[in-house]
């Protein structure tokens, strides 16, 4: 596990109320992290869908899907020799 020093100025009253209500201690910190991430990850996604709805990719016809799926087979070979 990492160790990390967080240094954040707040407000004394909020400073006062995040402590009384436990959210500067370490499990409640990597909880809210965790939950930031978490969202940052999911925005991401949302903006991917919506760059796809607006710009959608070409059906793709059996052939190049085999080709992909081919591709794929051939590299994942090359990677597994020693």
């Amino acid at each position: 596990m990492s160790r990390v020093n967080v240094e954040i100025e707040l407000p004394d009253t909020l400073a006062t109320q995040a402590k009384k209500a436990g959210l500067l201690e370490p499990e409640a910190l990597e909880r809210m992290v965790r939950e930031a991430l978490l969202a940052k990850r999911v925005e991401g996604l949302v903006e991917a869908r919506e760059v796809l709805a607006a710009n959608p990719l070409p059906p793709m016809t059996s052939e190049e899907i085999q080709a992909e799926i081919e591709a794929y087979r051939a590299e994942v070979r090359r990677a597994a020799r020693p």
